[in-house]
């Protein structure tokens, strides 16, 4: 049994392939087009998930889409009907598009697989699963519980913005919900927008930005915005927002609330926006821990499966995990629309053909680390190498991990390509740039001259999973960066900044690692296991022997507005045009010292700001 998931036309377009239940493939179309976010149809993502594991078009059995179009285009209808006459401008423009391409988008996309192959009869086989449903199935399905509540959190689907759901062994149901225009995620959003930032891309800039403020907006927030019940509950007052039938997410009312107006993108960043950044953040997890407590309260479940875009808050994750209202805690990591394409072939497997449900060994979740993408073999590296008269070493394993762990702790900065890709938002050691965690340079080093990035952006540790609990508050795995935690305090450097404001305390070496730890001493952790990446385990071993330490910085293999590379081109070129000292793809090494310059650009201007 062959099925393929897919979602798009929103944002993170991407394509998973199920076999007998197994996950083989999965891939989002931005890492192919190298268009961040790419909402398109995801063909070439289709194309290497079929190719990874041989399998052709007439082999499937079923193909879903995440969401059900008609019921999301009943909630257009239904909002602007009760918004009437406001909102008209946004109708008059969305409704031809609507109409056009969305009310039919089941022929659209029938259209679209006829691209592929015109020797299916693709009318029989497409299937249309519901949004949060398939959240919630990606969510259970592949977490390594026999038994677990599930909770969804975006910022809307077709309806529902919030759900609760319960898993058991096969079934899956969803038994309480929050509907539109109330939403978690278009609040975090809306606030996104005022501070200048991108919607659907920089709401993780508002969770790195909220350690350098002060929440002294929260009460605002809660006594203006948002109605909170006990329960976790929550009721938005719409006269400050114009998401549902405008084209802002926030009107003139929102920006009297907050005494300014919208931040202009990428003007300076004062204390007042983090401060604003730090609040919001305050509110999200106090709704998020209500919410909580309650489905703990009511279900009487010790599992708790998350997906959606609010999963990916992984500040809010880790209070989750620190208030130990759950047991066991499990986050899809590609938790925002990409992962639905994941779920919604999942459910159709698991709830529709009923099919049984195995369990890994060990405690193992079916995600396989999450390195479900394309892999490229050697002799492609090499032909990909010399055709760019590129200069390169070959080096075996052994070799290989002990001359990048040299490099690193002699301060290089490393681009490393290894296996297959990740699917998800975060590099996970197959597709990231490395560096030793013990520099205190290295951190605004990576950010401004490779990354092209905001300087007070952090950035993740990757730590050996039988060290975690020596140098973070953490005792269990985190293999997605999906928990932000505390340094141990035996590895901090008390600092004196009273006299410190926002950005001017990103400077203090706050630890044994400054590189990986934020400013509130916290760090947004991922543990390494061998049983998942061998390579990467054996390259912070090697590192560890020689330093040791057993955490490196791991930060994706991309500048600012790009997606993370895929291939070994997409590798060559981010090296060739940033400060990246070193590269490895696979089992070749290069040094930019020994590389003719001749392909540099003004690579960064290739990428719109994300």
């Amino acid at each position: 049994m062959k099925i393929l998931g897919i979602s798009a036309f929103y944002h993170d377009s991407a394509a998973c392939l199920i076999e007998d239940g197994n996950i083989v493939s999965a891939a989002q179309e931005e890492r192919f087009s190298r268009k961040k976010h790419d909402a398109n149809f995801p063909f070439k993502a289709i194309i290497s998930c079929l190719a990874e594991n041989h399998t052709s078009l007439e082999e499937l059995d079923y193909v879903v889409f995440y969401e059900k179009p008609l019921l999301k285009f009943e909630r257009l209808i239904e909002t602007y009907l009760a918004f009437a006459p406001k909102g008209f401008v946004s109708f008059s423009k969305s409704m031809p598009i609507w109409l056009k391409e969305k009310l039919f988008q089941r022929k659209l996309i029938i259209e679209c697989l006829r691209e592929l192959s015109t020797e299916v009869d693709w009318d029989q086989k497409l299937l249309f699963s519901e949004h949060h449903v398939s959240h919630a199935a990606s969510a259970f399905y592949p977490s390594p519980f026999n038994r677990a509540a599930v909770l969804t959190m975006d910022g809307v689907g077709e309806w529902a913005t919030t759900t609760l759901g319960l898993g058991n062994e096969s079934n899956l149901s969803i038994i309480k919900e929050i509907n539109f225009p109330h939403s978690l995620g278009l609040l975090y959003s809306a606030i996104t927008q005022y501070l200048g930032f991108r919607v659907n891309s920089g709401e993780y800039k508002i969770m790195g930005l909220a350690p350098y403020g002060t929440p002294r907006f929260a009460s605002l927030i809660r006594d203006n915005l948002i109605d909170v019940k006990q329960d976790g509950s929550f009721v938005l007052n719409m006269s400050f927002f114009n998401y549902a039938t405008g084209l802002r997410m926030i009107n003139n009312k929102f920006e009297k609330l907050f005494q300014g107006p919208t931040r202009r993108p990428e003007s300076e960043i004062t204390i007042r926006e983090m401060d604003i950044a730090a609040s919001i953040q305050a509110v999200l997890e106090d709704v998020v821990l209500k919410l909580v407590t309650n489905i703990a309260d009511i279900t009487g479940e010790k599992n708790l499966c998350l997906a959606g875009g609010v999963a990916l808050n992984c500040v809010a994750n880790g209070k989750i995990e620190n208030a130990n209202i759950f047991e066991n805690i499990w986050v899809q990591p590609a938790s925002g629309d990409a992962g639905g394409s994941l779920g919604a072939a999942l459910s159709v497997y698991h709830l529709m053909l009923k099919n049984k449900r195995s369990l890994l060994p060990n405690n193992l979740d079916s995600m396989k680390g999450s390195f479900l993408g394309p892999s490229y073999k050697m002799e492609e590296v090499i032909a990909l190498l010399n055709k760019h008269d590129a200069v390169f070493k070959e080096l075996n394993d052994s070799e290989l991990f002990e001359e990048v762990a040299n490099l690193m702790v002699q301060g290089k900065s490393i681009g490393w390509m290894s296996g297959r890709m990740e699917f998800g938002p975060r590099a996970l050691g197959n597709r990231s740039i490395i560096a030793d965690a013990r520099s205190p340079f290295i951190q605004k080093r990576l950010n401004l001259q490779i990354k092209y990035r905001e300087s007070f952006r952090p950035f993740a540790p990757s730590v050996l999973f039988n060290d975690l609990s020596d140098w973070f508050e953490l005792t269990k795995s985190s293999p997605y960066m999906l928990m932000v935690t505390k340094v141990k305090n035996d590895k901090r450097i008390l600092v004196e900044e009273s006299h410190l404001f926002g950005i001017e305390k990103l400077n203090l070496m706050r630890s044994l690692i400054p590189a990986v730890t934020h400013v509130d001493y916290s760090a947004r952790v991922q543990t390494v296991h061998e049983e998942t990446n061998p390579r990467f385990y054996a390259l912070i071993d090697k590192f560890k022997t020689l330093s040791g330490c057993p955490v490196i910085v791991n930060t994706s293999f991309n500048i600012r507005g790009e997606p993370i590379v895929n291939t070994p081109e997409d590798a060559l070129k981010c090296f060739m045009n940033t400060d990246l000292d070193v590269l490895v793809i696979e089992n070749a090494i290069l040094y930019k010292s020994d590389q003719r310059q001749i392909s540099k650009t003004n690579y960064k201007d290739d990428y719109e700001l994300d």
